[in-house]
């Protein structure tokens, strides 16, 4: 049983017309039909009684109305008083995040949020690398964390938000040494690493060893969120998030090797010890709206 649900029972109830509850509701009438089939299956009882393309309130419809528009009062008045709760808040809030572009973790979206819902928080970012930013959310030193990783991080409390898939991109001017190459070729070719413990680094090092072999790294570089700037370079190869490795390919300023990849999920984690403090509360909730948190699924792919 879902609010929306109760919601739409109470304005057809009301408005006493499906067509004139739709358009309240902004709402195609399948959907509104929809929705009040849903909650009668889970109350178990008829709502209304359909005859001649009408709905009328049946008798249970008519017993459990009250409630219902109690309930809707309920939860007006439970928003309002967490949204003046909310406007009481005060503090910093320390979020690590990985190298990774803004766009893509959506910290804009995030810092406007928070502005408009939080105006006395002040968010304040720090980078670092997977493992790094596990510890340090893990111990209670940050609020909070957005993270890359491969299997959701242990001993914090993890919402996932999207998939990421990550490409092999090469360098134009290696193409025509690997027509016939293999993943030992592949391993030979000069390639660009992030920090021990980052997110490109463990999937990296993890897809070589899945083939007994290890990339023979020519640079580490702390800026994950700029790589194909310099694979187009010609430095090396690296691993790309899928969006931007095939973007690259199409424009022609490097190539993606064959169909190999490497999946990990990008989501949000906090200690458990801290899940319950009013500032985490509301800032979790601006994430699940700035994601439209479902579970699970692809913004490309998002989990929802």
């Amino acid at each position: 049983m879902e609010i929306y649900q109760i919601r739409a029972f109470v304005t057809v109830a009301r408005l006493g017309n499906l067509t004139k509850a739709a358009g309240a509701l902004s709402l195609t009438q399948p959907a509104v039909t929809a929705q009040i089939k849903a909650l009668e299956q889970s109350l178990g009882v008829a709502l209304f009684e359909r005859a001649g393309g009408r709905l009328t309130l049946a008798k249970a419809g008519e017993a459990l109305l009250p409630t219902a528009e109690a309930l809707l009062t309920l939860g007006a008045q439970f928003k309002a008083e967490a949204q003046q709760l909310q406007g009481s808040l005060h503090g910093a809030v320390d979020l690590g995040v990985p190298s990774e572009q803004p766009d893509f973790l959506r910290l804009g979206e995030l810092a406007s949020a928070v502005l408009e819902h939080l105006p006395l928080v002040e968010l304040k970012t720090i980078t670092l690398p997977t493992t790094a930013l596990h510890d340090q959310v893990s111990s209670g030193r940050l609020h909070g964390a957005l993270t890359i990783a491969a299997n959701p991080p242990r001993a914090t409390h993890w919402m996932p938000l999207r998939s990421v898939r990550y490409r092999i991109a090469l360098p134009s001017a290696l193409a025509n040494e690997l027509k016939r190459g293999g993943w030992r070729e592949v391993s030979q070719l000069p390639w660009l690493d992030g920090p021990a413990g980052c997110h490109t680094h463990l999937l990296l090092r993890d897809m070589f060893e899945r083939h007994g072999m290890t990339p023979r790294v020519v640079m580490q570089h702390d800026d994950q969120a700029n790589l194909d700037a310099l694979v187009r370079a010609g430095a090396g190869c690296a691993l790309l998030r899928e969006e931007t490795a095939l973007a690259g390919a199409a424009s022609g300023d490097f190539i993606v090797w064959g169909q190999a990849h490497a999946d990990a999920t990008l989501g949000f984690m906090t200690p458990h010890e801290r899940a319950s403090e009013p500032v985490l509360v509301a800032l979790i909730s601006l994430m699940q709206k700035i994601w439209k948190f479902r579970r699970p699924a692809a913004d490309s792919p998002p989990l929802d």
